[in-house]
């Protein structure tokens, strides 16, 4: 793959490559108008999602960061993007351009004040994985296999301008609208500045590490403090194939299941007892090892969550207060999707809407196991999300709903989902973590 030997680092250079992309799109508008007149909608349709997802993904993997990030994360939306962007950005979990050497090598001096060869006894100057925000490198130190990631230059630093040129995007397709929809952004930007810091996710690494080694058919890699910096973090090499090149070629069923228990095991863990979760659950963050054991990675996107939020979140998943409709909207209100000020028509249209939503979403929560390989429940989810993504209803309203830790709880299951089904995990034990010792 073509390396990279120089990222947009200022607001006007990555300004400048959005504004280059949009022309492109412009373009392939102009194109599928063009094909509306020889081919079917649905044709010309297609082939416009196909050209506009790969421009636009051809942009972002140039400026890596928070804006390829954000892609990453649309990704895991399936039932939001057409499929062409979701196949697309799901690139940016762990295949975009790499760094070139001579850049990797500058990077190390510069938080170092030395080469890779004079830290590591070997050094393999080109990367075995590069994603949004950082990239992978092979070293040895004292005979042991090291993993190496290394932050892309500039990244922590265009946060703020790289979200300031997605907002306008993101408040058109989410319809969010309202002097107080800032507090989802700030969100978002907080935990991208998190992620830029490695000093915490090493930190983050040790304890959720430490925290879940009771866990069966789980694995954590060791990190190295010594050999890391705010950019650079060293931790061991882990052997293993990524979770969704296992998925596509994996027909062995109880392999599946227990995988699907691990990682069912993992996320339920952290949630209820923890109450901090790995808040970034793609396949590029899993691997399977030789021995089938998954191996969790990357943990710089953690989310705690607050004991106010978790109570009446929960909460929702007892068929006890999800059929009783003034407890649901003491949840609703609690939880924030209703507001006082709320009109009629606006109180009973979001309470039908996320009851609808709730009643199927909170389903394996309500069981002792369930079948993650329901493709029925799965298609119930998908066509739930189309139906509301094309009420016409809901764009006339203020989608600025819910409090801002909805997000990266919410992506949470929707990924932990995604996953499940993707391994067509089945028996899995729902409460199963209950059982688990915290150490």
């Amino acid at each position: 793959m073509k390396t990279i030997d120089k990222i947009p680092t200022s607001k006007i250079e990555r300004a400048s490559k959005l504004v280059a992309t949009g022309a492109k799109v412009g373009v392939n508008y102009l194109k599928y108008y063009g094909d509306k007149l020889t081919k079917t909608e649905q044709e010309a349709k297609s082939r416009l999602n196909q050209n506009n997802a790969e421009d636009i993904y051809d942009s972002l993997k140039q400026l890596k960061g928070s804006a390829l990030k954000v892609a990453q994360m649309l990704s895991m939306e399936k039932s939001i993007l057409p499929q062409a962007y979701v196949e697309k950005f799901s690139l940016a979990q762990f295949s975009v351009p790499p760094l070139s050497p001579a850049l990797v090598t500058k990077t190390f001096k510069t938080y170092f004040k030395k080469s890779p060869h004079e830290i590591y006894d070997k050094f393999n100057p080109n990367s075995v994985n590069a994603a949004s925000i950082g990239q992978v490198h092979l070293a040895e130190k004292d005979g042991k296999k090291l993993a190496v990631k290394i932050q892309y230059p500039g990244v922590a630093e265009s946060i703020q301008s790289d979200l300031a040129m997605v907002k306008p995007i993101a408040i058109k397709m989410f319809n969010i609208k309202g002097k107080d929809s800032d507090k989802y952004f700030k969100e978002v930007e907080g935990k991208l500045i998190e992620e830029t810091n490695y000093i915490l996710e090493l930190q983050q690494s040790k304890e959720v590490a430490k925290a879940c080694q009771n866990i069966p058919n789980l694995q954590f890699p060791q990190y190295y403090e010594a050999l890391s910096s705010e950019r650079i973090i060293t931790m061991d090499y882990m052997e293993g194939e990524h979770l969704s090149e296992f998925i596509s070629g994996n027909s062995n069923q109880e392999l599946a299941n227990t995988l699907g228990q691990a990682l069912w095991d993992f996320y339920m863990f952290q949630i209820h007892k923890l109450k901090k979760v790995h808040a970034d659950p793609h396949p590029g963050n899993f691997l399977v090892s030789k021995t089938g054991e998954l191996i969790a990675l990357d943990f710089g996107c953690m989310k705690t969550i607050p004991e106010d939020f978790y109570n009446p979140y929960f909460e929702l998943a007892d068929p006890n207060i999800l059929n009783n409709s003034v407890s649901f909207k003491a949840k609703m209100l609690e939880l924030e999707i209703l507001r006082p000020e709320d009109s009629k028509e606006e109180t009973e249209f979001f309470t039908a809407m996320f009851h609808d939503i709730l009643q199927l979403f909170t389903q394996p929560l309500q069981t002792e196991t369930f079948d993650f390989s329901d493709a029925n429940f799965f298609g119930k989810i998908a066509n739930l999300g189309e139906s509301y993504a094309k009420n016409t209803d809901l764009r006339k309203m203020n989608g600025n709903r819910g409090s801002q830790h909805f997000i990266y709880i919410n992506r949470t299951f929707f990924g932990l989902y995604s996953l499940m089904f993707d391994l067509k995990a089945k028996n899995v034990k729902i409460s199963n973590f209950e059982t688990l010792k915290h150490p």
